[in-house]
């Protein structure tokens, strides 16, 4: 049994040359002598030392990136913000583009009867009190009246984030058109002389300045509590889309621009929502 294993041990340790000759002549340029065991060792160690190089490279520098799967935790961290920041930039783009509609149904006076029909039943579900639920005493009908009184220019009866919200009259002059849903006329003609300022009726920012075919200069303005005031048929307009202005601000003159007009006055329309009100409800024109 011992001579086999001596023999087995023997020829890990039995030595051999490793010779390199020239083909032609035969002369010997290099020679090396090496045994199995020798051989097995330095294969092992290099195998080794280059998993540990590769590993190195893979885990400390930038060559991980270039690895499917494998990315950089700055990379990770960039792409994570840039998600929520599409996220985020999704959710405002969906509001603009409701702003825009909103904006759009402005310009253009399209809204159905059926629509008006829903905001009316919304309006009058939402403003219907049951007077047999309530028993007013005699303070609380001094309550009532003095509320009544500092409550007369608010934009919404009885809306707390509005008391102190008035409008500034655009112009002075007689109105010779109404406010009437069932002709889609959404607002009141005011008519008074050519070139008299325009003044914007709050302070808000002008989201449309331009010219349409069928209102002439047009220009429009968003307030607080999503209100928006239109300004159609101007002579001239001097503010332009981003402006801010102030309650009272000259923002346009009157003239009688555009096919839908029939002598120089200024149409005004108030909406709250993308939904037309009667401004006549809330500004005195004369």
């Amino acid at each position: 049994m011992e001579q086999p294993k001596k023999k087995y041990k023997g020829k890990w340790r039995n030595q051999y040359r490793l010779v390199v000759l020239n083909d032609d002549t035969f002369e010997e340029r290099f020679s090396l002598k090496l045994t199995r065991l020798n051989v097995f060792t330095v294969t092992l160690v290099s195998a080794v030392l280059l998993v540990g190089l590769t590993t190195f490279f893979i885990a400390f520098t930038p060559v991980r990136e270039f690895i499917p799967g494998y990315s950089d935790s700055k990379v990770r961290n960039e792409t994570t913000a840039l998600l929520q920041e599409t996220d985020s930039l999704k959710a405002r783009l969906a509001l603009n583009e409701q702003q825009y509609d909103r904006i759009k149904m402005v310009l253009s006076g399209d809204i159905t009867s059926e629509e008006y029909a829903r905001i009316d039943s919304v309006a009058q579900a939402e403003t219907t009190i049951s007077l047999s639920d309530f028993t007013p005493s005699r303070e609380d009908s001094l309550l009532r009246e003095e509320v009544a009184r500092e409550d007369k220019f608010n934009l919404i009866e009885g809306a707390k984030a509005r008391t102190n919200f008035v409008f500034f009259k655009p112009v002075v002059g007689k109105i010779s058109n109404g406010y009437s849903t069932k002709d889609k006329h959404y607002g009141v003609d005011v008519t008074t002389a050519v070139n008299t300022p325009v003044k914007a009726a709050a302070a808000g920012t002008v989201v449309f300045s331009g010219w349409s075919a069928e209102t002439g200069y047009t220009i429009l303005l968003e307030h607080s509590y999503g209100l928006i005031t239109v300004y159609k048929h101007c002579g001239t307009l001097t503010k332009s889309q981003n402006d801010q202005v102030l309650a009272g601000e000259v923002i346009a003159s009157v003239g009688n621009t555009g096919e839908l007009t029939n002598g120089p006055h200024l149409h005004f329309e108030l909406w709250s929502d993308g939904y037309a009100l009667d401004p006549i409800n809330f500004i005195n024109f004369e």
